[in-house]
Parts: C-alpha cells; structure tokens; sequence
C-alpha cells in the first residue's frame, strides 16, 4: 500500500500522551470540585456551628466560662449584678436609634438586644455586643428572651455547652427556635434576671 508509513510506537505514544492529559483533566476537575466542596462545609461550619467565642470574643464576658457557670449564669440575680445601670443602657440605645436613622418617637418598638444575652455569659456592656431588635415577630426579642432562658436552664441543668448555647443564640436563632423551645432541661436553676426586663436585652 503507498502513502505514508505506519509507526506503531508513534501511534501509541500519542496513545499514551492522550491518555495522561485526559487523566489530568479529570484529576484537575476533581481537584477544584474537592477545593470547592471544602470551602462550602467550612463556610457552613462558621455561620452554624462556630462557638460565639470564635465569631468575636468581644461579645464575651471573660468571667463566664464552662466552669464557672455555677458561680455566674447559673446563680440567682447575676445578671442583674453584672448589667450596666439603666441610664447608660438607654444611652447605648439612643445611640443605636440615631445611628440607625430610628425616629426616637418610635424607639419604644424596639428593644436593646445584646447579640449573646448577659444571662448566656454576653458581655453587659461592651459596644459590640449590643444590637437593636424589635420587640414583635418571629425575630424579635421577645421570642429571643424566651430562647435565651430555655438555653440557660439547658446549661444549668448540664443538658448542653455553655459553647453550643452561645452559638445558637449569636447564630441564626430563628431557625433554631422551634428544636430548642421543645428540649426538656428540668433540673437547671431559672430564675427572675433569666427572663429579661424591659430594655436591657439580657
């Protein structure tokens, strides 16, 4: 037959050489669906798992720690002990209000929250910690207030992490509310400064 000669090793060279770049490809694509797949889960860990302690230690009170709950959270009027008095929780509200463009007229809508709650071991009074919430609806801080307390029973009564109840409540507690409200953690202290007053958001 004329025309060109065939080289069976040239063939299966390129044979060869096809097959290796067809399998970096694939490992190439799993590489970056691997790369992609771990940024995803460690992206989730932090908005849902992540202790508040990792988020922003200034939303903490030092003195509260897993060993120290009995002496702090756990012990009848700490959180009113520890909270600022309220003139100056007023003031950080009037604040919040005008930072916010709030009409003052309305403030009485809104209740100064504290991102993790004096009675789950939040600062009292460092600026960071505080927000503004409304008092109504399914994020505002009554069903907030009513949160942190079942939580404070369940770390009290030992039934979770003072860690995991920082966490649910600086997290997206909405979507929380519903498993926690259901959880039965008789045998924990609660008291009078757990279920909050008026505007100090613990």
């Amino acid at each position: 037959m004329k025309g060109r000669k065939t080289d069976p090793c040239g063939i299966e060279h390129q044979e060869v050489a096809h097959g290796e770049r067809r399998r970096d490809a694939r490992r190439k694509r799993a590489s970056r669906a691997l790369r992609a797949a771990l940024l995803m889960l460690v992206a989730g860990g932090v908005v849902q798992g992540a202790p508040a302690t990792e988020q922003d230690r200034h939303l903490l009170d030092g003195r509260v720690t897993q060993q120290s709950v009995a002496e702090t959270i756990c012990r009848p009027g700490y959180a009113d002990a520890v909270s600022p008095s309220l003139d100056e929780v007023m003031a950080h509200k009037d604040r919040l209000l005008a930072a916010r463009g709030i009409d003052p007229d309305n403030g009485a809508d809104y209740a100064l929250d504290r991102r993790v709650p004096v009675v789950l071991g939040g600062s009292p009074d460092a600026p960071e910690n505080f927000d503004l919430l409304p008092w109504a609806g399914r994020g505002g801080e009554r069903r907030k207030t009513l949160l942190a307390t079942r939580l404070k029973r369940c770390v009290c009564a030992g039934r979770i992490s003072l860690a995991d109840a920082q966490s649910t409540i600086a997290g997206n507690w909405t979507r929380q509310y519903g498993r926690i409200a259901r959880m039965s953690c008789e045998g924990g202290s609660l008291d009078s400064d757990a279920a909050g007053h008026d505007d100090d958001g613990s």
